[in-house]
C-alpha cells in the first residue's frame, strides 16, 4: 500500500514520478477501487492513484456534460472534480452506496453538497494552502496590468491607434508611493502586501476582522472598513470604493458586478482587475467585457504548473488516505 501522509518530502517534477513509478510493480493487477475524474489530470496524480490498486476513469471530453457525468459516475468509490462539476444530490446519488470520498482539486467547495455528503458519511477533501504565491503573483500582475493599462495599451498597438508620441497617452498610475489597501489579510493577502512593499508604495494598510501579529511584523497598518475604502490608491479584494483601482481574486460573489460596472462607468472607480466573476465563465456580450478599464482574466489565480500538479496531487492523495482510512491531508468537516 502506498499513502501519502507528508507532501514536504516530494520534488513534485522528477522524484515524485520516479518514486510512483516505482512503486507501481509492488501491486496486483486487480483494482480495489473505482475511481472518476471529471478530466485528464497531471500524471503524478495519476500514478498515485494507479498505484493503489485504483481502476482510474478518466474524462476526455471537456466540458463534461451533466448527462455523462451523472452515467459515467454510476458505481463509483471515489469522486475526483473540479469546481466546474455541481456535485449535489443528483450526483451523490447517481454515485451509488460504494461512495466513499470526494477529492475536488480546488480551494474552494461551495459546488458540492456538503450536508448531503455528511448524512452518508462521505469524506471530502479539498486543497487550501498552496495557491498563495500563485494568486499573490497573478494579484501583482492584475494591478500592474490594470494600473498601467498595459492589456489597453498592447490592443491600442494592434490596432493601429499607436501613431506619433503623445505626453499623456496610455498613462496610468504608478505604485510608488501610493497606498495599498487589502481586504482581508490572510495568507495570499499577506504574500501579495510582501510583494507590493518592494514597489516603493507609501504604506500598506488592511482590514481584517482583527489585527495580525504577523502583518504588524512587516509595518502593515490596520485600519477600519471606512479607513481603508477612503485612503486607498489602490484596493484588492474589495468592495466598490471611491477612484482606487479594484482588483479581485477572491470570489465573484463577493462583488456586486451591476454596481462595479456603474462605479466603472462613472469613474466612481477609476479600473478594475478580475480574475473571478459571477457566472463563470462570464458570458461574451457581458457589459463587463464592453468597458475599456475591465481587465479579466478567465479564473487563472492558480494557474502556476507546479501549483497545479501540486493541487491534484493533493486530491489524489486524499482520495487514496480515504479508501485506506487514514486522515485526510485535508478535508472538509
Amino acid at each position: 500500500m502506498f499513502v501519502i501522509s507528508n507532501l514536504s518530502k516530494f520534488n513534485l517534477n522528477k522524484s515524485v514520478s520516479k518514486r510512483l513509478i516505482s512503486t507501481r510493480a509492488m501491486f496486483s493487477s486487480k483494482s480495489d477501487f473505482k475511481v472518476f475524474a471529471t478530466q485528464p489530470i497531471p500524471t503524478e496524480a495519476e500514478l498515485i492513484l494507479k498505484s493503489n490498486n485504483i481502476e482510474l476513469i478518466i474524462n476526455q471530453k471537456t466540458p463534461l456534460d451533466r448527462r455523462d457525468l451523472l452515467e459515467k459516475v454510476k458505481g463509483i468509490d471515489g469522486l475526483f472534480c473540479t469546481l466546474n462539476e455541481k456535485i449535489d444530490n443528483q450526483v451523490i446519488e447517481a454515485c451509488g452506496p460504494n461512495l466513499k470520498v470526494i477529492g475536488t482539486c480546488s480551494v474552494g467547495y461551495d459546488h458540492i453538497n456538503l450536508d448531503e455528503c455528511r448524512k452518508r458519511n462521505i469524506q471530502v477533501g479539498y486543497t487550501p494552502g498552496v495557491l498563495t504565491d500563485a494568486s499573490a503573483e497573478l494579484a501583482v500582475g492584475l494591478l500592474l496590468n490594470t494600473s498601467r493599462r498595459i492589456s489597453e495599451a498592447i490592443a491600442a498597438a494592434k490596432s493601429g491607434e499607436w501613431a506619433d508620441w503623445k505626453i499623456m497617452w496610455m498613462c496610468g498610475r504608478g505604485l510608488a508611493g501610493s497606498n495599498v489597501g487589502i481586504f482581508g489579510l490572510g495568507r495570499i493577502g499577506l504574500a501579495v502586501a510582501n510583494r507590493l512593499k518592494n514597489f516603493q508604495v507609501n504604506k500598506i494598510i488592511y482590514h481584517n476582522r482583527k489585527p495580525s501579529e504577523e502583518a504588524s511584523k512587516h509595518g502593515y497598518e490596520y485600519v477600519d472598513l471606512d479607513t481603508l475604502l477612503e485612503n486607498s490608491d489602490f484596493l484588492i479584494v474589495a468592495c466598490s470604493a471611491t477612484s482606487s483601482i479594484f482588483v479581485n481574486i477572491s470570489r465573484g460573489s463577493v462583488v456586486n458586478q451591476k454596481d462595479l460596472c456603474s462605479a466603472l462607468k462613472d469613474g466612481l472607480i477609476a479600473a478594475a482587475g478580475l480574475d473571478v466573476t459571477t457566472p463563470e465563465p462570464l458570458p461574451l456580450d457581458h457589459e463587463l467585457f464592453k468597458l475599456k478599464n475591465c481587465y479579466i482574466t478567465p479564473h487563472i489565480c492558480s494557474a502556476e504548473v507546479n501549483t497545479r500538479v501540486k493541487m491534484a496531487v493533493i486530491t489524489a492523495s486524499n482520495i487514496v488516505n480515504a479508501f485506506h482510512k487514514k486522515p485526510l491531508l485535508h478535508q472538509i468537516d
